[in-house]
């Protein structure tokens, strides 16, 4: 299993930063790796999120986002797909003066044999770049 953390500022209160990490559909609007984000059912405060993907070929996966301790806290868990067999993760956030730090951290394991380094740098590798489109996002 590969797992990564990062914590990051942005320059927007907590709401806001909420609403974009919780409007699934725009994601292929600003992270290029993602073709298409599409809810598929909504539990209450539990929501099946359909992505489509392009990590080297396309792949889909569910999750189930839990948006029950929001805005504080946005988890999800993985329902299905053809990539992972463990795709679990969070978002932790806390509000500073008029900005948010962030803590995204994510937990992956492949469905097919990844070489433990190659799988650690698929979960990291876009860390940064994923960051990166969230700050200009919030920008």
């Amino acid at each position: 299993m590969s797992s990564a953390e990062t914590t990051e500022l942005f320059n927007c209160k907590k709401d806001e930063f909420w609403k974009i990490i919780t409007d699934y559909e725009k994601y292929s609007e600003f992270l290029q790796e993602v073709n298409k984000c599409e809810v598929l059912e909504v539990q209450g405060k539990r929501k099946l999120v359909e992505y489509t993907v392009h990590l080297i070929k396309t792949f889909r996966y569910r999750l189930w986002m839990d948006e029950s301790e929001g805005p504080d806290k946005l988890v999800w868990e993985l329902d299905s797909g053809d990539l992972f067999k463990v795709s679990s993760g969070s978002w932790l956030l806390k509000e500073e003066a008029d900005k948010t730090r962030a803590t995204y951290a994510v937990e992956a394991k492949f469905k097919v044999f990844v070489p433990g380094p190659v799988s650690k740098a698929l979960v990291n590798v876009n860390m940064p770049n994923m960051m990166s489109a969230y700050h200009k996002r919030v920008s």
